[in-house]
This record gives structure tokens, sequence and C-alpha cells, in this order.
């Protein structure tokens, strides 16, 4: 599936939601699902700054996609990468850097979540966006 592809079906999916106490527990559930990150690399390096709470993502590149796992110490914010790493796992560099994120606004994430956890979900974009940066560069 294309990073686009995955992005409306996550839209689709939180459109299913009446009001917003239903999408937050369905946030957290997704942070269930969540490929969780090795300890080993709970690092300095890969904490995301601006986060009101600690997050760790982790890449690594394999036959030319970055595979993407994270962690989070808070249970909402684990939903919230959970989400990311979704549409942009397993993906190429390029693919990565060329997708917008408005399927963001379009679920409502960004205006429903306190200012430092939207600071936050910027951090985990750009973060994201970084990765994808530095591997085209390898290639």
């Amino acid at each position: 599936m294309t990073i686009q592809e995955i992005q409306e079906e996550i839209v689709d999916e939180f459109s299913m939601f009446d009001d917003w106490m239903q999408r937050y527990e369905y946030i957290i559930e997704l942070g269930k699902t969540l490929p969780l990150i090795d300890e080993k690399f709970k690092t300095e390096d890969n904490i995301i700054k601006g986060c009101q709470s600690k997050v760790w993502v982790h890449a690594e590149e394999k036959d030319g996609k970055i595979l993407f796992t994270a962690d989070s110490d808070a249970i909402l914010t684990k939903g919230i990468i959970a989400i990311l790493i979704r549409a942009f796992s397993n993906q190429t560099p390029q693919a990565i850097l060329e997708a917008n994120t408005d399927f963001v606004d379009e679920i409502g994430l960004k205006e429903h979540l306190s200012p430092t956890r939207a600071n936050g979900l910027v951090s985990m974009i750009k973060k994201i966006k970084m990765y994808a940066l530095a591997f085209q560069a390898k290639q």
C-alpha cells in the first residue's frame, strides 16, 4: 500500500467515531499494536525533542524501505506515534519525503491535542522525515 492509501484508511477509520472520547480510546488501542523499539535503541539519539512525554523512534533500512519502531512512556503518545509509523513504515525514503501529512488535520488530531502534544506530533513527523532524508543520502 502507498502512504496515501494508508492515510486514507486511517481517515476512514477515524470517521467512524462520533466523538473525541471514542477517538482517544481508539488512539490508545492503536498504541497497544505498536511495533516496539528494542530497549537498546531507547537512546538520547532516538528520543523526540519537543515532546511532553518520552518518545523514542528507531529506523532501519531493509530492501530500500525504512522500517520504524517506537515506544513512549505515555499511552496517548504511544497511539499517536503508532498512527505515524503505520503510515510511514515500510516505505521508501523518497515516498516518505514526498508524502504530505494532511491526514493528521483531516482526522482532527492536531486540534484536539494540547499545545505541547501538538508540538510533539510535529516533532515526530520531522524525525520520521529526517530519517528518510538520512537514508536517502546513503543510497
